[in-house]
C-alpha cells in the first residue's frame, strides 16, 4: 500500500484521503472515481519552486498539463505560481477558459496545425516550442501574417537513452519528437535569420518520463550546453533560456525508489552550471517541466468489486467496475499498480487474485497477482498512484461514461469534473 500526502488508515479500517474516508466518497459520488489529493499536489509544487530557489534561482517550473489538465487544476497551478505546458489546442482552450494567463503558457506538440498555431498567436502565449522545419516556416509565415513577433523554443534530440519505456522514451535519435543535433543549427539559422517575426529565446529537450535516474539529465544538460556553445561559435547567439524538460518517476510499486525532487531540481542545476562553466557559457535561465510527479501519487481511482470468478488451478478474477477505459497504462505498456480494499484497509491478505477490467477486451485486466484480504462483491478497490495520466487518457470504449474527478482537502471533497452521463454519451451524435 502506498500511502502518500494526507492519506492514513482511519478508526473504521477504511483507507483516508485530504480527511474524507474513502467509503464514505463512494457513497456520495459513486464509482469509479477519480480522488485528487489536494494538499499533496499544492505541496510538490512548492517543492519544486522551494529546490529551484535554493539550487539555481533563475528558473521556472512549468507544469506538464498533459499529465492531468482541467479547469481546475489549471487555476490550481496559477495560485501556486507555476507555468503550464500545453500540447494541443483543446489543452490551450482549457487553459484560457480557466482564466490562465497566457504569458505563461508554452506550447509543444510534433503536429501543431495551423489552426491550434493561430490560436497560441492569438492568445499571445508565452513560448511555442516549435518541434520541425515545416512548423517553423509556417510559424515564420503567421507571424509574418499577424504582424508580430513570436517567441520560440526550438525542441533538440539530445541522443540520450533514458532508462524507460519505449513508448514513453522521447530524447533518443529515434524519436518522432523535435530535431537532431544537426538540423537544429539548421533550424536555429532560419529563426535567426527570420527574427523580425520569430524571437529565439532559447532550446528545449526532453528525454522522457518515469526516470529513476539521474545520470541521464545530466548528460542531457551536458548535450545541450555544448550545443548551445556551438551555436555561439557559429552564428553568435547566446541563448537566454534553456528548458530541460521533466521526466522525474513517482511510486507505483512500494520497492520503487525514484529520487527526490530536491534531488531532481540539484541535478540538473548542477550539470548546468558545470557544464556552463567548462564552456564559458553564461549561465541561461532554466526551465522544468515536471507533470507525473506533481500529480502522480496525489491520486488514487476507487472501484466496487462485481463479479468475483475462479478459472480452477489457474486465477481468480475480481471485476470492477471501471479498468482500462479509465486506465489505459497497463493495457498500453505494461504499467504496474499496487491497490487495497478501501473498506478493509487493515486486513492481512489472504488470496492472490488478478483485478480484470469490464472492457470487452481480454487485455482489461488492471493488475495481475496481487495479494488482497478476501475479497466479496461490493467492496471498494482503491488504486494507487493514478494521479497522472488516467483520467488524460481516459476513453468511452464500450460507451462507458468515464467517472468524476473529485479534489479532496481538510475532510472536504469538491467535483472538479461530472461524472459523465449516458446522455452526455449521444449528445454529439447525428442520425
Amino acid at each position: 500500500m502506498i500511502l502518500a500526502g494526507t492519506m492514513k488508515i482511519n478508526y473504521k479500517q477504511h483507507l483516508e484521503i485530504g480527511g474524507c474516508d474513502t467509503v464514505e466518497l463512494a457513497k456520495q459520488y459513486g464509482t469509479p472515481l477519480y480522488v485528487m489529493d489536494e494538499e499533496l499536489i499544492r505541496e510538490n509544487c512548492r517543492r519544486y519552486l522551494r529546490a529551484l530557489k535554493k539550487y539555481y534561482p533563475r528558473g521556472k517550473i512549468i507544469y506538464a498539463g498533459k499529465a492531468l489538465l482541467v479547469k481546475a487544476v489549471a487555476n490550481l497551478m496559477e495560485e501556486e505560481g507555476l507555468g503550464l505546458d500545453v500540447v494541443s489546442g483543446g489543452e490551450l482552450y482549457t487553459a484560457l477558459k480557466a482564466g490562465f494567463p497566457s504569458e505563461r503558457i508554452y506550447f509543444h506538440g510534433n503536429n501543431k496545425s495551423r489552426r491550434e498555431l493561430e490560436e497560441a498567436l492569438e492568445a499571445g502565449i508565452g513560448r511555442i516550442v516549435v518541434d520541425s522545419m515545416s512548423e517553423l516556416k509556417e510559424l515564420a509565415e503567421l507571424s509574418r501574417e499577424y504582424r508580430q513577433k513570436t517567441p520560440i523554443l526550438i525542441r533538440v534530440k539530445p541522443g540520450i537513452e533514458a532508462h524507460t519505456h519505449d513508448y514513453i522514451r522521447t530524447g533518443q535519435d529515434d524519436s518522432k519528437f523535435g530535431f537532431g543535433l544537426a538540423d537544429a543549427f539548421d533550424a536555429t539559422n532560419f529563426a535567426l535569420d527570420n527574427g523580425s517575426f520569430l524571437e529565439l529565446r532559447g532550446f528545449h529537450c526532453h528525454i522522457g518520463s518515469q526516470i529513476f535516474q539521474l545520470e541521464p539529465f545530466r548528460l542531457a544538460a551536458g548535450v545541450m550546453i555544448k550545443f548551445m556553445s556551438d551555436i555561439r561559435d557559429k552564428t553568435g547567439f547566446i541563448a537566454p533560456e534553456l528548458d530541460i524538460g521533466g521526466g522525474l518517476g513517482i511510486r507505483y510499486r512500494r520497492d520503487d525508489r525514484p529520487p527526490s525532487i530536491e534531488a531532481f531540481v540539484e541535478c540538473v542545476a548542477g550539470a548546468v552550471r558545470k557544464y556552463a562553466l567548462e564552456h564559458n557559457y553564461p549561465l541561461p535561465e532554466i526551465l522544468l517541466e515536471p507533470g507525473r510527479s506533481i500529480v502522480g501519487e496525489a491520486g488514487i481511482t476507487l472501484y466496487t468489486v462485481g463479479v468475483v470468478k475462479d478459472v480452477p488451478g489457474i486465477r481468480r478474477f475480481v471485476s470492477i467496475d471501471g479498468g482500462m477505459t479509465d486506465n489505459i497504462r497497463p493495457a498500453l505498456y505494461g504499467a504496474v499498480y499496487e491497490a487495497a480494499l478501501a473498506n478493509k484497509a487493515l486486513q492481512e491478505p489472504a488470496e492472490m487474485v488478478t483485478i480484470a477490467g469490464k472492457a470487452c477486451e481480454s487485455g482489461d485486466l488492471l493488475i495481475e497477482d496481487i495479494h488482497l484480504p478476501p475479497v466479496e462483491k461490493g467492496d471498494l478497490l482503491a488504486v494507487f498512484s493514478t494521479g497522472a495520466y488516467c483520467y488524460s487518457m481516459a476513453s468511452n470504449y464500450n460507451r462507458n461514461p468515464r467517472p468524476a474527478v473529485i479534489f479532496v482537502r481538510n475532510g472536504k471533497s469538491r467535483v472538479i469534473v461530472r461524472r459523465e452521463t449516458y446522455e452526455d454519451l449521444v449528445s454529439l451524435d447525428e442520425i
